[in-house]
This record gives structure tokens, sequence and C-alpha cells, in this order.
């Protein structure tokens, strides 16, 4: 397996880490999420919202860890990919939309880390494909 994609697994495997400790947080102080992300609105943050955003966490850190366990897995990697894609619009939206999480260092953290890891895991495509090209072209052993 490519340098990259072994820094890229690590990289998938630090990010659901890290989200699974969001998830907690968000389950145990939903004030978490008025303090640090949507500070624009802190009213409109209340616990049943805190849960719905630690779930929703909590499944993104799954599957960014699955990934990171099995990463030639095409399908697994688009997913993951994908929850990249919606926190980045999420954040986005909620900044420049709604209004509801103004760009404070809360807000810029995942912005950074959505845009990294979908930056890294389109570069890591390229990898994937050279990767399987290579197996592809080696004899088969019996």
């Amino acid at each position: 397996m490519s340098r990259f994609l072994n820094v890229l697994r690590s990289w998938l495997l630090m990010v659901a880490v890290i989200a699974a400790g969001n998830t907690i947080q968000s389950f145990r102080d939903h004030s978490f999420l008025s303090e640090k992300l949507y500070t624009g609105t802190p009213t409109l943050v209340n616990g049943l919202q805190a849960r719905t955003f630690g779930i929703w966490t909590l499944l993104s850190s799954i599957i960014r860890c699955t990934c990171a366990m099995d990463i030639h897995n095409r399908m697994l990697y688009h997913i993951t990919l994908w929850t990249f894609i919606l926190a980045l619009g999420h954040f986005l939206s909620e900044s420049f939309v709604y209004h509801t999480a103004p760009i404070t260092i809360g807000v810029i953290a995942p912005l950074l880390v959505a845009s990294l890891s979908i930056l890294g895991m389109m570069v890591g495509f390229q990898y994937m494909e050279e990767s399987q090209e290579a197996n592809s072209i080696r004899p088969k052993r019996m």
C-alpha cells in the first residue's frame, strides 16, 4: 500500500476519534454546541438538537473509522468522502445562509478538517487506482 494511503488511514482514524469525543460532549452537555459552534443563535440549541448532532457525528465517526480499516473498499471510501462533503456543506450553510454559526475557531476547525479530508481523499483516489492497476498486472498465485 502506498505511503499516502497509510497517512490517509491515520488521518481518518484520528478524525474518527475526535468525532467520537464530540459525540460524548454533545450528550453530556448541550451548551458545548451553543458555546463553540452555534454561537450566532445559541438559544436554538437544546438537548434534542445536541443529541441529534451527537448521533450524526457518531455515525460519521463509525464510517470514517471503518474506512480507515478497509481503505481499499471503494464503496466505503465514497461514503466516507460524502461524510466530509456533508459536514462541510452543513457548517458552510450554518455560517453563511442561516447565520447560526459565525466564523469562530469552533467553526473554522470543522471547516478545515472537512476541507483537508476532502482534498486528501480526492488525491487518495489516484493512489487507489495505482495500487489496483499494480495488483491486476501481477500474476495471481495459486
